[in-house]
């Protein structure tokens, strides 16, 4: 490809036959910065490989649902009120923006994690996928999902969400 995906949805954006058509990223890139280009370049959702179906299936059927109410309520009427959604948004973000918004709570087991499991559980959270938590701790990608895997099993979730919301909610990583 001449292009990458944040420039094709750039000029697709341009383009005014486009410029409401949902788009959903699906992507190897999980960093921010990586999701907040894809959102900047006019994403309406980005889901990080690997994902669970089930949410990708939610999206859509959100994004679609949505477009169909804007549809309806806006026809005849193309303006809305740009005071009213930017206070919306500055809502938005400072709820986002708030210190410890996942309450902790003690974990009602003590997990023992190894070093390496915590350093890996760390990272998940940042938002690292496999290949560059194996990266910054110089090992495997194989080895990455062994301890992801054991991170699983340990805490009792079955998905990187899941893990890193069981992480925050109990004291486990930052």
């Amino acid at each position: 490809p001449q292009i990458d995906g944040y420039q094709f949805l750039q000029k697709l954006r341009e383009d005014l036959r486009f410029k409401d058509l949902p788009v959903v990223f699906l992507t190897a890139k999980g960093m921010t910065t990586d999701r907040i280009q894809g959102y900047q370049a006019g994403c309406d959702a980005y889901l990080s490989k690997p994902f669970d179906p089930e949410e990708l299936v939610a999206i859509v059927e959100n994004l679609l649902e949505r477009r169909m109410v804007a549809k309806t309520t806006n026809e005849g009427e193309n303006t809305s009120d740009i005071a009213v959604l930017a206070g919306q948004i500055a809502e938005i973000k400072a709820m986002l923006m708030g210190k410890n918004m996942i309450s902790q709570t003690p974990s009602p087991i003590k997990i023992d994690l190894t070093p390496r499991e915590q350093s890996v559980l760390d990272l998940v959270a940042k938002g690292l996928m496999n290949k560059e938590i194996a990266r910054d701790l110089n090992t495997s990608v194989r080895n990455v999902e062994k301890y992801v895997s054991r991170l699983f099993t340990k805490t009792g979730t079955n998905s990187r969400t899941e893990l890193v919301r069981y992480a925050l909610e109990h004291g486990l990583t930052k």
